[in-house]
Formats: structure tokens, sequence, C-alpha cells
């Protein structure tokens, strides 16, 4: 445990952007398997799924939870599945 007040500081507030990393990453996953299972089974809400999925990486792209080239990756992916299924 630090001694200097701004050391205590840093441990508090890293403590709270990790936790906030870690909720915004874990919604992200989650939102990318339901586009993925909406896309894979047909579902008629599918479009709205991915679109969904796509906002959801830009936003956390934007955050700097997922570096530019990994968000475009993941889109291309999302884009490609969903037009193969059409």
């Amino acid at each position: 445990m630090p001694n200097i007040k701004s050391a205590k500081k840093r441990v508090k507030v890293n403590a709270t952007k990790a936790a906030a990393n870690k909720a915004r990453k874990s919604n992200l996953k989650t939102v990318l398997k339901k586009a993925d299972v909406a896309v894979a089974t047909g579902a008629e809400n599918k479009t709205e799924a991915v679109r969904a999925a796509i906002k959801r990486v830009d936003q956390a792209c934007a955050k700097g939870l997922m570096h530019k080239n990994k968000a475009a990756r993941k889109k291309a992916q999302l884009a490609k599945k969903l037009n193969a299924a059409d």
C-alpha cells in the first residue's frame, strides 16, 4: 500500500477505471455473441443485432478498449457473416 497521498489516489482511480473497463468489455462481448447467434440462427432481428454490435465496437474503440484495426476487423467479420446469411 502506498504512503504518498497522490499514489493512494492513483490506486483508487485505477481500481475505478478498471471496473468500468471490465464492465464495458463484458457488455461488448455479450453484444457480439448475441449478434453471432442472431446471424447463425437466422433470427428476424439479425440486422438490428449486428448494427448494435457495430455501434458497441465503435464505442469500445473510442474509449480505448480496442485497437482501431481490431475494431475494423470485427466490424468486417460481422458484416461478412450478415451478408452470407442473406
